[in-house]
């Protein structure tokens, strides 16, 4: 594995983290009524702490892009899955609550699920699927899951609807993932004009608005951990897909390969939810007020 993969793949998760959590401090007090909608994300942009959140995020994906054109998306995805490590070190800043055995044991999950899948998967690259029918066939299953879980959100918005939310907009994330990794691809081969006069710039756009608007009114309708560890499993997971699907990813397929693969991921996602339900995460209870001092109504 690259050590420079590594230190962008870590810086990236890093920047995601804490600019989840800053993010979530500001949209928890915007008004319901902004719910799903576009103007949720124009009455947000007029709070500092905000616009820091986005700049940290913004700088995450930055990074994890320059990540992906220099490794593989199913090496990269596992250590973006780490951003969770540092949203919770931030929370705990604000919160002052202990880690406890919970927080030690989601640690330890994750670490050892992301070093697990790496080492026995090896990931690496190949040679990029070329029937255009796969690579259609793969992102409408992840980007038509993710419209019936936001239809599914919008009648149960105050119960289940975060967490659906949360995982629409990580699956759109994986999927934006893939397509920046064949953008920088493109523009290696063939500079800024092969990058424009293809549809992936533009879908990496479109999936990074929407999935954005998701994110905000899942953070906007409960507490942090009711949507970041549906967000931070569902991504890596759809990225992986996508790598392995369509990019030419390979991963080591024998038996024991598989099984350890196998149970890296599980301990990933374990370690996410224990994680993502730590006491120290932010609750996100303070009283809805009518606006923000934002947009006029």
């Amino acid at each position: 594995m690259s050590v420079l993969v590594l230190i962008l793949a870590v810086s990236a998760a890093c920047c995601l983290g804490f600019g989840f959590v800053l993010q979530q401090n500001v949209a928890q007090k915007a008004p319901l009524s902004d719910f799903l909608s576009p103007r949720l994300l124009l009455d947000l942009m007029r709070v500092p702490r905000w616009l820091g959140g986005i700049g940290l995020m913004v700088a995450g994906m930055v990074l994890g892009a320059i990540a992906l054109g220099k490794g593989e998306i199913s090496l990269v995805e596992p250590l973006l899955a780490t951003n969770l490590l540092f949203a919770l070190a931030l929370s705990r800043h604000q919160t002052k609550h202990p880690l406890s055995h919970q927080g030690w044991a989601g640690l330890a999950l994750l670490a050892g699920g992301v070093t697990s899948f790496i080492l026995a998967g090896q990931p690496r690259g190949g040679d990029a699927v070329t029937n255009p029918l796969r690579h259609w066939l793969i992102i409408g299953v992840m980007v038509g899951t993710a419209l019936l879980l936001t239809t599914y959100a919008k009648r149960s918005r105050l119960s289940a609807g975060p967490t659906l939310l949360a995982l629409a907009a990580g699956l759109l994330y994986g999927v934006q993932d893939a397509l920046t990794r064949v953008t920088s691809t493109r523009f290696s081969e063939g500079g800024i004009m092969e990058v424009l006069t293809g549809w992936q710039p533009y879908g990496v756009l479109v999936l990074g608005v929407t999935g954005l608007i998701l994110v905000q009114s899942a953070f906007e309708t409960a507490e942090l951990r009711n949507s970041l560890p549906a967000l931070t499993a569902a991504q890596p997971l759809a990225g992986i897909l996508c790598g392995v699907g369509f990019l030419g990813d390979r991963l080591r397929t024998d038996t024991g390969a598989l099984a350890w693969e196998a149970a890296g991921l599980a301990a990933i996602v374990a370690g996410i939810v224990l994680l993502g339900l730590h006491p120290a995460m932010p609750r996100g209870t303070a009283p809805k007020e009518p606006s923000l001092d934002l947009q006029p109504r």
